[in-house]
């Protein structure tokens, strides 16, 4: 006569094993929450480009940005870095200590204007 087979212990889902998400991920995350954060920026600016690193659940962040000017660089920038916390904390459930953000290029009505011209002379 056999013996029936012992069932294993049944272990519960968050201790079969480990979620990564990978650095680009999150650095897609940053780039369409700086997006947002510039609602109503240049229309012809370049969209924000993210880098990540991520560490043990921590992401750092550096975020490259085309703004229109004249404007208050400070606050865009601040509102930049508070909706790149806020949509990496609640999308991937990571701190993120830093976000250091480049203003690559400067947009302005009148080097847009003067580069239209400019490019119609050639």
């Amino acid at each position: 006569m056999s013996s029936p087979r012992a069932t294993p212990p049944r272990v519960p889902p968050a201790d079969r094993g480990a979620t990564r998400i990978a650095d680009r991920v999150v650095a897609k995350i940053a780039a369409q929450a700086a997006r947002e954060a510039l609602t109503g920026a240049d229309p012809g600016a370049a969209p924000p480009h993210a880098t990540v690193t991520v560490h043990h659940d921590i992401a750092r962040v550096r975020v490259s940005l085309e703004l229109g000017y004249p404007a208050d660089l400070g606050a865009q920038c601040a509102a930049v870095r508070h909706q790149v916390v806020h949509r990496i904390e609640e999308c991937a459930d990571m701190s993120v200590p830093e976000v250091d953000i480049d203003i690559e290029h400067l947009h302005s009505s009148y080097t847009r204007s003067a580069a239209g011209r400019d490019r119609r002379l050639r």
